[in-house]
């Protein structure tokens, strides 16, 4: 642990960085981050009136360890694994982590901790592998989300003004447009969907790309209109041969058309699927359990004997809920 009169330099030390910030500290970093000068005094204006506010977080000893760690790793005389590293070879693990952290936020505590340290692993790591091609360090990771935080919250570190969630949308809304009209490739503007990451679960992507499709006016006039949508594409899937790459095509179709009616609805169309999952991971795990108590394993039981298993899970899962609601 350090010593409190070290933890008070520090703190004092990173005081004065502040101080100059909009100067030569941001300026020089501006430089190879892409973060302008405009918005290096902006953030270092914002972290002022952060650290004046009572209960602001100070220094971080640890995250500074991490990375002395991560960096140490890709040394010469280092870890094989970790040097042979690239962010193409990286990119699995990136996804595999973050999905491993977002099955631990429903469960929260020391295993959520556990599981967003594997993911800030993999953020230093790629940023190690850059700063080692001399691309960027994760300073300039640093430098360049809190720009961006900043520019993106007018209605938190500017004059205005978010009543609602709502309002917030339309602010990010018309601030991310605003970027892409600044960018130095102007000339070649950038799609409405363009920004939408491929590689994002399909569903989710559905969700962006045809809300943001919305927002253009690119829109059915009623929930009715998208469930006809909805049974003109089954009527084309049907229309296909079983087995083709047109009827897969035509059933992708179905899909898309019921994620539409599931925004119009309100609904998280990731979330809904994402419930029905847990809710048969649930009903399946008794129906096992069920057929552990008689000596029975599920694989050969046939249709109808099943059925009858997942009709017990379901009145046992609903009894469950049942007496929950009633304590």
């Amino acid at each position: 642990m350090e010593k409190d009169g070290t933890r008070d330099k520090d703190e004092a030390r990173d005081k004065d960085d502040v101080a100059g910030v909009g100067d030569e500290v941001w300026g020089a970093a501006a430089a190879g981050a892409g973060v302008a000068a405009g918005e290096c005094d902006a953030a270092a204006r914002a972290d002022e009136q952060s650290r004046a506010r009572a209960g602001a977080p100070g220094t971080h000893p640890e995250f500074d360890r991490l990375v002395r760690t991560v960096w140490r790793l890709r040394q010469p005389d280092g870890c094989p694994w970790d040097r042979a590293q690239t962010h193409e070879s990286l990119r699995r693990d990136m996804v595999e982590e973050a999905y491993e952290a977002a099955d631990a936020a429903l469960e929260g505590g020391a295993h959520l901790a556990e599981e967003l340290g594997d993911v800030l692993m993999q953020v230093l790591l790629n940023a190690q592998v850059a700063a080692d091609d001399g691309d960027f360090t994760i300073d300039d990771v640093c430098r360049q989300i809190n720009a961006k935080l900043v520019r993106r919250h007018p209605h938190v570190f500017g004059d205005a003004v978010a009543a609602d969630a709502g309002a917030v949308g339309a602010i990010w809304d018309d601030v991310k447009r605003r970027e892409r009209e600044g960018r130095s490739d102007a000339d070649a503007p950038e799609g409405l969907l363009d920004s939408v990451p491929r590689s994002l679960p399909a569903l989710l992507q559905c969700q962006k790309i045809s809300t943001r499709a919305a927002r253009a006016g690119f829109e059915w006039a009623s929930v009715d209109d998208v469930w006809d949508q909805a049974a003109s594409e089954r009527r084309e899937f049907e229309d296909e041969e079983r087995g083709s790459e047109e009827a897969a095509e035509e059933f992708g179709d179905v899909l898309f058309s019921l994620v539409n009616v599931a925004r119009w609805e309100g609904i998280d169309a990731e979330a809904a699927l994402d419930a029905s999952n847990r809710k048969f991971r649930r009903r399946w795990s008794a129906m096992e359990r069920m057929a552990r108590e008689e000596g029975l394993e599920l694989e050969g039981l046939g249709a109808e004997r099943l059925n009858e298993l997942w009709r017990r899970a379901k009145t046992e899962e609903r009894a469950g809920d049942g007496e929950a609601r009633v304590v």
